[in-house]
């Protein structure tokens, strides 16, 4: 009797294990820029839903007030895992956003992006700006929030020895901030997303998962094709992912002419290699 419960105890834990390892492989959202293009704000969030998306990103506040976005969420039953915010709007207006973003359940920002005007171009200039963010994590992290930091292409310049995003993580506290890799940005920077990953392990929130195409094709949608058809190593990123402790791969394209081809297309890619990564 003792030795039947305990092999029952074994293969129920072994299912529970078996049932998180596959819960982990649906761990992919979409970010709402892609859809931007694609009529209002109602049919962005049914194009996704329909798409077989739960989890989403959204930009900023997609300029609805806080009931309207709540009701919209709950109309397609969406759950917000993170929110692109710009830094220079956080240190403006923190008390307003965090207050939106509590309020539809999210505990997550995203600084997305650097105006060209406002983008550091020294080594200082990089650690006077990553001590902004540290400061903003830090006061979130406070209120309940967290941050974390999107990059493009142009933080892998280097400065001496070092880019531009390893002097962020360098200069940012791991309780403060963490690191939404995009991985086909990367890439075109000249860097290894794999590596950047498995450098930064444990400070990875997610992944923005799109694909860089060769030259000659997809030219009118600036060479970026879904996750898995283009040029990057998917088998590494994905594994770096897993060793890392990433806990979203998000599907997201700067500029589709066809998005609901290409966040099918891109989830489907996305959730088989997800499932063929041990």
């Amino acid at each position: 009797m003792i030795k039947k419960t305990l092999f029952c105890g074994v293969l129920m834990m072994a299912s529970m294990v078996g049932y998180a390892h596959t819960e982990a492989q649906d761990d992919i959202a979409l970010q709402m820029y892609t859809l931007r293009n694609v009529g209002d704000v109602d049919t962005q969030f049914a194009m996704a839903r329909k798409a077989g998306f739960s989890q989403v990103e959204l930009v900023g506040d997609h300029h609805l007030d806080l009931p309207t976005m709540q009701k919209m969420l709950k109309k397609y039953q969406l759950n917000v895992i993170a929110s692109h915010v710009q830094l220079s709007d956080l240190e403006s207006d923190r008390e307003k956003i965090v207050a939106f973003n509590k309020g539809i359940g999210n505990s997550h920002l995203v600084v997305p992006w650097i105006e060209a005007n406002e983008r550091p171009t020294t080594k200082q200039g990089w650690i006077d700006y990553a001590m902004r963010l540290d400061r903003m994590g830090e006061t979130l992290r406070n209120e309940g929030m967290s941050l974390s930091y999107h990059n493009h292409n142009f933080e892998m310049k280097k400065y001496d020895d070092m880019t531009a995003l390893d002097l962020i993580m360098k200069y940012t506290h791991q309780n403060n901030l963490s690191l939404e890799l995009d991985v086909a940005w990367a890439a075109r920077g000249g860097q290894d997303p794999g590596s950047i990953i498995t450098r930064y392990s444990g400070r990875i929130y997610a992944i923005h998962a799109k694909d860089n195409a060769a030259i000659g094709i997809r030219d009118d949608e600036m060479n970026f094709t879904p996750a898995g058809e283009g040029l990057l190593e998917w088998r590494s990123i994905i594994n770096a992912g897993r060793r890392s402790g990433v806990e979203w791969y998000i599907v997201e394209h700067d500029a589709p002419k066809d998005p609901w081809a290409i966040i099918t297309t891109s989830r489907h890619n996305l959730k088989e290699m997800l499932q063929k990564q041990p």
